[in-house]
């Protein structure tokens, strides 16, 4: 599912129109980011736990040439689902 196939399925769900269901996803969406900027850790319950988690510098390789080169550290976000979540799609 894409996110044009997402909106249109919360408009159903929710008996709102696309326009709404997609002002709704981007409040969400730039609330989340704006939220874990400030705070790495963000529980949304039955949904799942937000965090943000630095991934360690590593050494990689170019798959078209072979050539080393070193990847840097940087910061993640990961998503760990709620168990009523994983429950509901096992």
């Amino acid at each position: 599912m894409n996110k044009v196939e997402f909106i249109a399925a919360m408009a159903a769900h929710g008996a709102i129109t696309k326009k709404d269901a997609e002002h709704f996803f981007t409040i969400f969406a730039d609330t989340l980011r704006d939220s874990l900027q400030k705070d790495p850790r963000i529980a949304l319950p039955g949904i799942g736990v937000f965090s943000v988690e630095e991934r360690a510098a590593r050494t990689g390789r170019n798959p078209a040439t072979g050539q080393e080169i070193q990847i840097p550290a940087r910061q993640v976000v990961k998503f760990k689902a709620a168990k009523e979540m994983a429950e509901a799609v096992a």
